[in-house]
């Protein structure tokens, strides 16, 4: 088992910036990548950043060139700078992690932009 847990977000201006974190605990060793997802209302959840254990990343193309997605030299906790913030970023935000068959999801937290 993967606990996952979110942390960062909150309200910002349109081209404010916001930096989520995600701390994983449990069976760690276990995962193999982890990422950010985002869901608004009415909307799908759709993906937004990724980063695999070897450092990979993969973003979506709204979000390519504003959004970082890093880690801490232990790996572990997982980091979302989002930077240059629009409207339509605004959204509950949630933390996965991929661990062999099974996928895990933080709790979610809320980034709103607005002026």
């Amino acid at each position: 088992q993967v606990q996952l847990v979110e942390s960062g977000g909150g309200l910002a201006q349109p081209g404010g910036s916001l930096r989520l974190s995600c701390a994983a605990s449990g069976d760690i060793f276990s995962i193999n990548a982890m990422g950010w997802y985002r869901q608004a209302p009415g909307k799908q959840r759709e993906l937004v950043a990724t980063i695999t254990n070897g450092g990979s990343t993969n973003y979506a193309d709204s979000v390519k060139g504003r959004f970082t997605i890093s880690r801490d030299a232990a790996k572990n906790p997982v980091h979302l700078q989002m930077n240059s913030l629009k409207p339509e970023d605004s959204a509950v935000y949630y933390c996965a992690a991929d661990s062999g068959p099974r996928q895990y999801w933080g709790q979610g937290t809320q980034v709103t932009v607005s002026s």
